[in-house]
């Protein structure tokens, strides 16, 4: 087994503007020519910028923190390194705009079953689930309730969860472990969780995120196959609206909607 360690190289006061983002477009994989191309800044004046030679302006820095798909967190990171005000706001767990946040997933929850769906904070813990996704779990075997309260990642990597239950667990490993590896390079508790769990033992090369997944589960009623994909919140300018994401199950064949929709009507007469 491979061991990984995980940790911040340059954080907070000790990196410039420049290096928070020379790392993460290495971390991106992408070259000058690349970052300068889609975010619209010339490749000298980013080369400037990524040695010091040069300061960003607010708008430079908001491009290309865009371009490469960073946290809202991590920007203001950037952000307070060039010597500016951090853009972002963290709203807290019971404030009225998260109020109405969780009222809008929970409909969100509702609408999906029979299909399942999850709601995933930035380190991967389920937050909340609609019914479906905990029968979902039941038929595999794995014993989580509704689904809330387990950790995605942990469940997916570590023995006895479910990615024991996957019949492509192989595949559906990796790709968890490449999008985490890239989430914790601004999350320090993903970065944490990362290191404790075993790493998949055959990592292709990274490949560009693709937006839907077929994950196939092992179940008592057979092998039932879901497309997988996430929604987030539309343009959040709030970094714990940002954090959240719904991952959603969309059965792939009849067999599986047909097992997924016997199995919630069932649940939903026993509702009453």
């Amino acid at each position: 087994m491979r061991q990984h360690t995980f940790h911040a190289t340059l954080t907070g006061a000790s990196a410039s503007a420049g290096e928070h983002l020379r790392r993460l477009r290495h971390q991106a994989r992408l070259s000058q020519l690349d970052l300068s191309l889609i975010a619209g800044v010339s490749q000298r004046h980013l080369s400037c910028i990524e040695t010091g030679r040069a300061k960003a302006s607010p708008s430079t820095l908001h491009a290309l923190l865009s371009a490469l798909d960073v946290p809202l967190e991590g920007c203001n990171e950037v952000f307070l390194a060039a010597g500016y005000a951090p853009r972002y706001m963290a709203s807290a767990p019971d404030a009225p705009a998260m109020a109405m946040v969780h009222g809008a997933i929970g409909h969100i929850l509702l609408a999906n079953n029979p299909a399942p769906a999850i709601v995933i904070a930035s380190n991967w813990d389920i937050t909340a689930a609609n019914a479906s996704a905990g029968l979902l779990f039941d038929m595999a075997g794995v014993p989580a309730g509704s689904g809330s309260g387990l950790n995605l990642l942990d469940t997916l990597l570590r023995p006895g969860g479910l990615g024991d239950h996957l019949v492509n667990a192989e595949e559906i490993r990796a790709i968890a472990w490449q999008r985490a590896t890239r989430e914790a390079a601004s999350s320090p508790d993903l970065a944490r969780l990362l290191g404790e769990l075993p790493c998949p033992p055959h990592l292709p090369l990274e490949t560009a995120p693709t937006p839907v997944v077929l994950t196939r589960v092992r179940a008592r009623q057979g092998e039932l196959r879901f497309l997988s994909t996430f929604t987030t919140f539309g343009m959040p300018l709030d970094i714990s609206v940002a954090s959240l994401r719904i991952e959603h199950l969309i059965p792939a064949d009849a067999h599986t909607w047909q097992v997924m929709t016997a199995a919630y009507a069932q649940y939903a007469a026993a509702q009453g």
